[in-house]
């Protein structure tokens, strides 16, 4: 069993003889000695390896340049040197595996833009290893929850026949020869193809999670979503990965409720299970970002109506780029002025105007909202968005004639309405989203190992 540098710095004694493995962060002479830095990825920190001359002869040490991989066994000592503990005198180096000055990341501090270019790679600078740890730490903290909870974990399909939001937004999925497809009517036929029907990613585990949530109770999926949208923004990737719980004989308030209760959770989580790396975010990447975290998991979610909040943007006498008026989506501007202008913390807004939200959401009795909900929380606006399902056949018949969504391709779905049918509710979080939230990043694309973006696909 391999020795992990954290365990070694952190373990609290000196030790006569220990033994790591790691890459190099650095590397420099002075008077017959070597200094290594190495971290193994298990920390932010690394820790420095004192070689003496002796250990490591000229030609030794032109192998080791940044980025190359070494075993070292030594001594384990306090150090005198400011800023770290402990650090270990060798007694011998392996080399690995070889740098040389060729290795991208020589330099101390990259920009986030270059990094991207060497995904491959930028794994191995502070900043990557502690959002990556931090994103692993948290989709383990998220499978807690839901267990703890009691909620079912659900694997939704990834290729699917149905567009959960409608939008037509699919990655197609297609075995048919892309010069020469068969056609019928002018266009591909897609009965020919491997399926016998039209396929593509799916943007949403949501409906399918609905099925299960009505034979289980709750449930929840957790998984990776395709979307063909051409947006460059910093907020959108072109594949992502959501967590979708739904709960049957559930309402919106319900909803409200649970979404409040994990983001309390997940904040929390982080501070605590993740407490060395959110302090290098504090202080590398967002200052004030453990105070900001600290209080959502704190405060008391506010609710809000969807008219309130409208009339609330209306009298607040500013000028915001997008006009404010009944009817309208929230834009980020609305959203950020409402839980840092109006509320000062987390807020829901509920009951929004139905024609501006998805055919599945229950229509309320005023003929003019559903019953949804979005979250918005300080410094990013909306961060989950849910609704109360509509749980009644001849109603989710009608809105689908209304918005002109074909009832074929749906009839699984609405068969869930046939028989047993309940009332249920659930939201969606984006995974992405909230790692920047609880890193204080500001590019999704740094966030995801490998993103996904209109006209990126490397690696």
């Amino acid at each position: 069993m391999k020795t992990r540098i954290k365990d070694i710095i952190h373990q609290g004694t000196s030790a006569d003889s220990c033994s790591f493995s790691g890459w190099v962060r650095s590397i420099r002479s002075s008077k017959g000695i070597c200094f290594i830095v190495l971290n193994d990825g298990s920390t932010v920190e690394g820790i420095q390896v004192i070689a003496e001359s002796a250990l490591l002869n000229f030609s030794q040490i032109s192998r080791i340049g940044t980025g190359a991989a070494l075993t070292v066994t030594g001594a384990l000592v306090e150090s005198p040197a400011s800023g770290q503990k402990w650090e270990v005198v060798a007694t011998s180096i392996e080399i690995i595996g070889e740098s040389d000055d060729s290795f991208p990341l020589q330099k101390k501090r990259h920009t986030f833009e270059y990094l991207r270019t060497i995904a491959h790679l930028r794994p191995r600078s502070n900043t990557f290893g502690a959002v990556f740890r931090l994103r692993s730490k948290l989709a383990q903290g998220i499978h807690r929850f839901f267990s703890e909870n009691n909620f079912l974990y659900v694997n939704t399909p990834i290729i699917t026949a149905s567009d959960c939001e409608g939008a037509g937004e699919l990655f197609r999925v297609s075995t048919l020869d892309a010069l020469e497809p068969p056609v019928l009517d002018g266009r591909p036929d897609f009965s020919k193809d491997f399926f016998g029907q039209k396929t593509g990613l799916t943007v949403s585990g949501q409906l399918e999670g609905e099925l299960f949530a009505l034979a289980f109770g709750d449930i929840y999926t957790f998984g990776p979503t395709f979307r063909a949208e051409n947006s460059n923004t910093a907020r959108h990737a072109s594949e992502f990965w959501m967590i979708e719980p739904e709960m049957a004989f559930a309402t919106l308030a319900d909803n409200a409720d649970l979404a409040e209760k994990f983001i309390k959770f997940l904040c929390r989580f982080a501070l605590e299970e993740c407490a060395e790396d959110m302090a290098f975010f504090d202080k590398h990447i967002e200052n004030g970002l453990l105070e900001r975290v600290g209080a959502v998991a704190d405060a008391d979610f506010v609710r809000m109506e969807y008219g309130e909040a409208i009339e609330r943007l209306q009298q607040s006498g500013t000028a915001f780029s997008y006009p404010v008026e009944w009817g309208v989506d929230l834009q980020t501007e609305h959203e950020r002025f409402i839980t840092e202008q109006i509320v000062e913390g987390p807020t829901f807004i509920l009951n929004y105007p139905k024609d501006i939200k998805a055919f599945y959401m229950r229509q309320n009795d005023d003929g003019r909202t559903v019953a949804a909900m979005d979250l918005l929380v300080p410094k990013v606006g909306e961060i989950i968005g849910g609704s109360q399902r509509e749980e009644r056949l001849d109603r989710l018949e009608l809105r689908m004639t209304e918005m002109g969504i074909a009832s074929e391709p749906l009839w699984w779905y609405l068969d869930s309405r046939r028989w047993g049918s309940c009332p249920h509710a659930g939201f969606g979080l984006g995974f992405e989203r909230l790692v920047m939230y609880l890193s204080g990043m500001e590019n999704i694309r740094d966030v995801i190992p490998f993103p996904r973006t209109p006209r990126h696909c490397d690696f």
